[in-house]
């Protein structure tokens, strides 16, 4: 596989995966339509951090330590079902509070910094993020490249890709941000959302 032809079709791999509603989606949505604008760039950007940090370790070959040890992958998976668990509950509480439309509690104070962590954490925590790259990545590295700046340049891609679709999904949010700013409005959205990520902890559990 040649290099241009290797960039293209991963770009089509995750540029259908970015485009899958998913837990980042829902993230990314609740955070903008709160109006939190800065926190939710913040998200997209810890979101990227993750994901260059899965995308290097695995160019290095670290991450295949999630399919060869049982324990590595067990014990990352089991810290991320209880932080989207414990996440996803936060929001549920929130949903049932007075809580003003502009206060985002369950996220932390600050903007940008808050959300980076946020979307960082969320990211990491995920180990099928891990896997995934493990298992696909290297069937993009063409032989006889050197995997370390092949895989960035790969993982940057996906970045890439992800911080177009946010910005989609952030302008969505924000050209309905008067309405989902009701508190009746906030409410479903923390109801749903909370719903949402409850469930990917969920099936994070149960997955083999």
């Amino acid at each position: 596989m040649e290099i241009p032809t290797a960039l293209w079709s991963f770009a089509l791999v995750v540029g259908l995966l970015t485009l899958t509603p998913g837990l980042d989606t829902a993230l990314i949505l609740r955070t903008a339509a709160l109006g939190a604008r800065a926190r939710a760039w913040g998200v997209v950007a810890g979101i990227g951090s993750g994901t260059m940090i899965w995308g290097t370790l695995s160019s290095l070959g670290i991450s295949a330590l999630l399919t060869a040890s049982h324990l590595a992958y067990e014990t990352l998976r089991w810290a991320g079902v209880a932080y989207l668990v414990w996440m996803g509950v936060q929001m549920l509480r929130s949903a049932g509070g007075p809580a003003a439309p502009e206060d985002d509690g369950d996220l932390g104070t600050g903007g940008f910094w808050a959300g980076w962590q946020r979307g960082t954490l969320t990211n990491l925590l995920n180990p099928k993020v891990g896997v995934f790259y493990v298992a696909v990545l290297p069937q993009f590295i063409p032989a006889g490249v050197p995997h370390l700046p092949m895989g960035v340049a790969l993982t940057s891609i996906h970045v890439a890709e992800g911080l177009l679709w946010s910005a989609v999904l952030i302008a969505f949010a924000r050209a309905l941000r008067t309405w989902l700013r009701r508190p009746s409005a906030r409410r479903v959205l923390d109801r749903v959302a909370g719903t949402v990520i409850v469930a990917f902890g969920a099936r994070l559990a149960v997955a083999d």
